[in-house]
């Protein structure tokens, strides 16, 4: 059963974490899919920027789960040391070599499908 679609938001940033608590525990997205799903197909930078701030946040955001359309931890810096989240990934089974997710298909959640 699909989750439900998070409630509109005028900011962009909280619409952005809210489809980000909505990913799976074990799966992941990118930035780009998530940019899609919100109707701005250009901003996955702006997505990534989102979640580089979420960090700061009270309630835990699992900005871990959103990586780059080619499965590579581009965000791993944000996270106080190059590993945590590389860590909180192989946590939740998933298979990364060389800071790429080597299941990144299998794994991948599409907000557009799933939330529909």
């Amino acid at each position: 059963m699909p989750s439900p679609k998070p409630e509109k938001s005028n900011d962009f940033f909280t619409r952005v974490y809210d489809v980000t608590c909505l990913i799976p525990y074990g799966r992941i997205t990118s930035y780009g899919a998530i940019a899609r799903y919100l109707g701005t197909g250009r901003s996955a930078r702006m997505v990534g920027w989102a979640l580089n701030a979420s960090h700061t946040r009270r309630e835990f955001i699992p900005a871990h789960r959103v990586v780059n359309r080619k499965g590579l931890l581009t965000g791993k810096h944000h996270f106080g040391n190059s590993t945590t989240m590389r860590q909180l990934l192989e946590n939740e089974g998933i298979i990364i070599e060389d800071d790429s997710i080597l299941n990144f298909r299998e794994r991948f959640w599409d907000p557009s499908k799933e939330l529909k």
